[in-house]
């Protein structure tokens, strides 16, 4: 049987972000800020700094989801690599 996160379920909370000199608001569920928040800081990177990193990954996609979906598909996959 599987339970429920130990902080419950959360709806996605909204924050601006400046990318490339531009507010961006991004919305995402707290777990993921948190760990957007840890991956900027174990690279000593500014929250800013990471989500332009990832946007400009995204942006060159060949079919680019929205910013915050590819947030959430960048910690998973750095999430996935650690476990490997």
């Amino acid at each position: 049987m599987i339970e429920a996160p130990p902080d419950g379920f959360h709806g996605p909370v909204k924050r601006s972000i400046t990318i490339a000199g531009h507010p961006t608001s991004i919305s995402l569920e707290p777990a993921f800020w948190t760990a957007l928040e840890d991956a900027a800081r174990a690279r000593d990177l500014p929250l800013n700094a990471l989500v332009a990193e990832i946007d400009h990954l995204r942006i060159g996609a060949p079919d680019p989801p929205n910013l915050a979906s590819a947030i959430r598909l960048w910690l998973f996959a750095v999430a996935t690599n650690l476990r490997q």
